[in-house]
């Protein structure tokens, strides 16, 4: 379980979505954190890529096969 702060603006905001869609805030703060996870986790595995050493493949061999 987790408690988040949100600011004033942000919770009405969630609270309006909430309300005009018949889901719960936590459904919607639960789908934004698993977008937000899912493109973090991306961001740092392609980092890591880079960051190894080894052969370098150039984007016209990789178009070329």
């Amino acid at each position: 379980m987790l408690s988040v702060r949100l600011s004033e603006k942000t919770d009405h905001r969630l609270a309006e979505l909430s309300h005009k869609t018949r889901r719960s805030k936590s459904y919607y703060v639960e789908c934004a954190l698993e977008k937000f996870l899912d493109e973090r986790e991306d961001y740092l595995l392609a980092l890591t890529r880079l960051e190894e050493e080894g052969p370098n493949i150039s984007l016209d061999s990789v178009v070329t096969r």
